[in-house]
């Protein structure tokens, strides 16, 4: 399984709402096994940079470039690039699937 993880900060704090509806559009694509778009909670005081994250869990590439592929994924982009500044993206394989290779 395939964890993908994407931060996200806000050029303005007035783009807020429309960054995080932007983003929601994503739990309409079915090729995640889960998909949550959350705000940062900012609790860690060591920086506070990001303003929401999206965290998906895919079986594989192959569902991950089907997520990247699906129209909402493009919708959501279209709606948050011109409003984000930092975009910063991980994926990393899930613990158990390492262990088993």
């Amino acid at each position: 399984m395939i964890r993908h993880i994407v931060y996200f900060s806000v050029r303005s704090d007035t783009d807020r709402a429309r960054v995080l509806d932007g983003l929601r559009l994503l739990e309409a694509n079915p090729h995640a096994l889960h998909l949550e778009v959350g705000e940062n909670l900012k609790l860690d005081s060591l920086g506070n940079e990001i303003d929401f994250v999206v965290y998906g869990e895919f079986t594989d590439a192959d569902a991950l470039d089907a997520f990247k592929a699906h129209p909402s994924y493009e919708a959501s982009i279209a709606a948050v690039r011109p409003l984000r500044d930092i975009r910063v993206a991980a994926d990393v394989m899930a613990r158990e699937e390492r262990r088993s290779s």
